[in-house]
């Protein structure tokens, strides 16, 4: 990237050409017209030209189908061995699952990188790898809100089912029982002799219920579904407590809900209803040692998970009275084997993984999981991204230039570094007005360090995999934040990157203290470089650059201009920064295609160049 033109001075290396970003001062500037309605933040890419392919392995709404096929090949797949999952895989972009397939290691490693959006339809994600999803730079979505009202319906009619024996009695009075028997002759020969009267259960006493008002009910998981949950139960006159370490106590106390330990929730409640997601802290949370911790008498609803219910532990509770019923959803093993004790307890209302089984949910939720897995194959910000840092739309759309910018000063500073490769210690400085609670950085720093390994590195990086990756290569990015003064309506001042202990191929990129550092700030919604090592430059970052240090004398800008001119190379801009009047300036000139060797050589052979380099985002 920049060659020695003149020892001992200049330095000129243009053999490598690594992927960069542009940067210069205003003085002369040719600008480019662009498209503020591109997407230009990219999680993933699929190669362009060919539509992608979306293997969808489960049953999903037509609508959701309909969305798929505007945008990709989609292949209807169901009922998927492991093995037949592994050899499609390697074939498809990306998979849309529901909770029945199984998306493994072996899967992502047997699409050989290609898989690059895996899609959720639902909440739950214990069914795919996320480990093996982010270390193969997989995007995992999902759709967290179309089924969000189906799934506290179903817990709501359970819990209501449950404490009236609803279940129960409607399969009494169904069965009905035999009377008695009698045979019209007076003698009886056969058993196809007796005639059999039937008359309807009608056992009112046996199924005696309980009422819901004035009891307490303990949510287990304070999200979108058990916030739904709670509200539904306040309208029934229930009292309700939840426990969730990681719910905002605001928004408890905003629809009359307290926040307790989880001790207190199972000491306290009539009722415990689940809505936890499964993981390896929830895994049978709810076991022999927390069923001795509850009320007896305690009825239990879960239509999250079947692993955070130890089964064989809740049917020895049952048996000692502990818990009196339970109503569930979901289980260990779907479907439940036949000998199961648990399903034929007649204390136990079961159904069928029902919870999002509406008509509306199931359409909802296909057009939802279609809207995330186009939008991340389009390269676009993934708002229901699992495995990526979560940014609420509104959020996402105010960062999406700072974003952009972070990616494009990492790839700036990485290869203004003679060998790149060596790149172990990072300093992120982000300035803003804005409190430090009020600005989220994890996705500014992957975007970061996606700019910074990409370059120097035959590693696929995005979104995803961008922490996974540096950890894997010992790269350490420490952050810090300046609070600036004044209205904190723009999240961010400026985002500064500075590198140290390297040498740099281009020595005026070397702050006064001694690391590679670049600064830059987003201007009308466009990224701008704004400092690099000590010189002050405004350019905006896009295209290529040639990067020059020259002793500040006139013509300079003619000069190199007419070099790429001869070359027919198409200046887009040319900027100029400089320490004082006819000392040392930077140039940068922006070009829209890559300079010859030939050209890069002329440049560097201009006597007042003292350096250069050429960089390309």
């Amino acid at each position: 990237m920049a060659a020695s033109a003149k020892p001992p001075t200049a330095s000129l290396s243009w053999n490598k050409l690594l992927p960069s970003s542009p940067f210069a001062t205003a003085l002369v500037s040719f600008p480019r017209r662009r498209n503020r309605s591109a997407k230009t933040v990219f999680v993933v890419a699929v190669s362009s030209g060919a539509k992608p392919t979306v293997l969808v392995a489960e049953k999903l709404g037509e609508a959701g189908i309909s969305l798929l096929k505007e945008f990709a090949n989609v292949d209807c797949s169901y009922n998927l061995t492991q093995e037949e999952l592994c050899t499609k895989i390697s074939l498809c972009d990306a998979l849309i699952v529901r909770s029945g397939t199984k998306v493994t290691r072996d899967v992502f490693e047997a699409s050989s990188g290609r898989l690059k959006v895996v899609g959720r339809a639902g909440v739950g994600i214990d069914n795919v790898d996320l480990a093996a999803a982010t270390e193969h730079g997989c995007l995992v979505v999902n759709a967290p809100t179309a089924n969000t009202i189906a799934a506290a319906e179903h817990g709501i009619a359970l819990l209501a089912a449950m404490a009236r024996n609803i279940s129960q009695a409607s399969e009494s009075v169904k069965a009905g029982s035999v009377v008695k028997a009698f045979c019209p002759s007076a003698k009886v020969k056969f058993v196809s002799d007796l005639v059999y009267s039937f008359a309807r259960k009608w056992q009112r006493s046996k199924y005696v219920g309980v009422s819901l008002v004035g009891k307490t009910l303990a949510v287990m998981g304070f999200g979108k579904v058990g916030s739904e949950v709670a509200r539904r139960a306040k309208g029934l006159g229930m009292h309700v407590i939840a426990h969730d370490p990681y719910a905002p106590a605001d928004r408890a106390r905003a629809i009359g809900v307290e926040l307790v330990s989880f001790d207190e929730a199972l000491a306290t409640a009539d009722f415990i209803s689940l809505h936890m997601p499964l993981t390896a802290s929830t895994s049978k949370v709810l076991n022999d040692e927390t069923f001795a911790k509850m009320k007896k008498g305690v009825r239990i609803v879960n239509v999250a998970r079947g692993g955070v219910i130890d089964e064989e532990a809740l049917v020895k509770a049952l048996d000692a009275g502990i818990v009196a019923q339970a109503a569930l959803d979901v289980f260990t093993v779907e479907p439940p084997p036949t000998d199961s004790k648990l399903v034929s307890d007649e204390r136990v209302t079961v159904t069928p993984h029902l919870g999002a089984s509406t008509m509306e949910a199931q359409e909802g939720v296909a057009i939802e999981i279609a809207e995330a897995v186009v939008g991340a194959l389009r390269g676009e910000l993934a708002a229901t991204a699992v495995n990526a840092p979560m940014v609420p739309a509104e959020v996402l759309a105010e960062l999406k230039p700072f974003v952009e910018l972070a990616e494009k000063l990492g790839r700036l500073a990485v290869q203004l570094i003679a060998g790149g490769s060596g790149v172990k210690s990072v300093k992120v400085t982000y300035a803003s007005a804005r409190a430090p609670d009020d600005l989220d950085t994890r996705l500014l720093r992957a975007m970061i360090t996606k700019g910074l390994i990409e370059p120097i590195s035959s590693v696929f990086v995005n979104l995803v995999n961008a922490d996974f990756t540096a950890k894997q290569r010992g790269l350490r990015i420490s952050e810090e934040r300046i609070l600036l003064d004044g209205s904190p309506e723009s999240p961010l001042e400026f985002i500064q990157v500075q590198i140290a202990n390297v040498e740099s191929k281009f020595a005026s990129a070397i702050s006064e203290s001694g690391e590679v550092k670049v600064e830059g700030k987003v201007k009308d919604g466009v990224p701008h470089l704004t400092k690099v090592g000590s010189f002050e430059v405004d350019v905006s970052l896009e295209g290529s650059l040639i990067l020059c240090r020259q002793v500040d004398q006139p013509g300079m800008i003619g000069k190199v201009g007419s070099v790429l001119g001869e070359e027919n190379v198409n200046v887009s801009f040319m900027s100029v920064g400089r320490i004082a009047p006819r000392k040392q300036a930077v140039m940068a000139i922006g070009v829209d295609e890559p300079p010859s060797k030939d050209a890069l050589k002329r440049i560097g052979e201009i006597p007042a160049v003292e350096e250069f380099v050429y960089l390309k985002l």
